[in-house]
């Protein structure tokens, strides 16, 4: 009977090692997966608004340019009230279509990747002319913006017109579009900086 007993005892003992190990196991590696997978999602959460941010600039910053070169390129009112007769205005006219073409080829390229998934340009290479060309195109738009304000201030101390309220209002959008552009240089200049780069990348740029 005893001999029994122990057999028994010994028996039960091995089934509940045996049902007990599979739980430990899955109670191991349960919390690793599913960290990984939340990091993942925030990674990529993070890369779709950093996107949709920067596209949503362009645009803005794109109909900015467009309204700034319309009013800068009608604004003719006879003679001396023709932006032609002003070298500020003729700068500002040709900042505002280079900021028009960029911003216009840039939201094109992005749209299509937002709905193809596929990318035009490697990485790398798209990472770097965002960022440039964001800060390049700001550069010139505050610089014809800087350059058209003082002539237009002097005229305006003379006389009010609809070519002065046309001129301001020319150099108040090309403001607009320079603060997009700059805010999406910033988020060209993180995303260029946070780039992860496999060996294969390398050797391939």
């Amino acid at each position: 009977m005893e001999d029994q007993k122990e057999k028994i005892s010994v028996s039960e003992n091995l089934e509940m090692n045996i049902d007990v190990q599979p739980e430990l196991f899955v109670d191991k590696h349960e919390p690793e997966t599913g960290g990984d997978t939340t990091g993942i999602l925030r990674r990529w959460k993070r890369k779709e608004m950093l996107r949709r941010g920067s596209l949503g600039l362009r645009g803005i910053a794109l109909f900015m340019s467009l309204i700034s070169l319309i009013l800068t390129a009608s604004n003719k009112h006879g003679y001396w009230n023709n932006f032609d007769k002003f070298e500020e205005y003729r700068y500002m006219l040709a900042v505002a279509a280079l900021s028009s073409l960029y911003t216009v080829v840039q939201v094109f390229r992005q749209v299509h990747e937002l709905f193809t998934g596929k990318s035009l340009m490697r990485p790398k290479t798209e990472g770097l002319i965002d960022f440039v060309g964001d800060q390049v195109v700001a550069y010139l738009l505050i610089s014809s913006t800087s350059s058209a304000i003082p002539a237009t201030d002097e005229m305006r101390e003379v006389t009010t017109n609809i070519f002065t309220d046309s001129a301001a209002a020319g150099i108040a959008f090309s403001f607009f579009a320079f603060c997009c552009l700059a805010l999406s240089a910033v988020i060209s200049g993180y995303k260029l900086s946070t780039q992860t780069y496999t060996p294969m990348n390398i050797l391939d740029s």
